[in-house]
């Protein structure tokens, strides 16, 4: 019995350091772990205006009879810069990559999938990933953060958006991003 439990114990023994020395991370280390929760705070400058607009429609709206689809079907790819302040010309700390939806016929909800992708400082590299509903209207809007690379892996949590501005005319927005992340 003892023979047999050695025999079982050395294989799954050389294979766990196997796998630490090819680079791979420590997953105990991950599992036990104790988390920190993170508040940051950064603008989304969505520009559709101007000679370097930062997002597209991909997906133009579907043509209803019933104009009160709110562009329902229109999908737009985004490459959004995140700023320390509202001021488009203030600093960068990383992009937005992604994509959003309109993905309700009743009023404008968009369904949002993007990447924060952070450029600077000690999160250089990592990313979080949003994937949630978007209600434009509303004055807070919440959507999950399902997860991140770098380090933000394994990370869960929440954000919330507040419209900072909108102008009507080109469709250019900045959005206020406060972010609740535990890593």
């Amino acid at each position: 019995m003892t023979k047999n439990f050695i025999c079982l114990l050395l294989p799954l023994f050389v294979i766990s350091h196997t796998i630490r020395a090819a680079g791979e991370p420590d997953l105990v280390k991950y599992l036990y772990r104790s988390e920190k929760l993170s508040h940051f705070r950064f603008y989304w400058h969505n520009i559709f205006s101007g000679p370097n607009p930062t997002v597209v429609n991909i997906v133009p709206p579907l043509e209803h009879k019933n104009k009160t689809t709110w562009l329902f079907g229109k999908v737009d790819m985004i490459d959004d810069p995140l700023t320390e302040t509202p001021e488009a010309g203030s600093r960068l700390l990383g992009r937005a990559q992604g994509l959003y939806a309109m993905a309700s016929q009743e009023q404008i909800g968009m369904l949002m999938a993007m990447d924060f992708v952070f450029l600077t400082g000690k999160y250089n590299g990592s990313t979080l990933t949003i994937l949630g509903r978007n209600p434009a209207l509303e004055k807070v809007r919440e959507m999950p953060v399902i997860g991140g690379s770098g380090l933000f892996r394994f990370a869960r949590g929440y954000v919330e958006a507040t419209t900072y501005s909108y102008d009507i005319k080109t469709g250019d927005a900045v959005v206020e991003y406060n972010v609740y992340v535990l890593q």
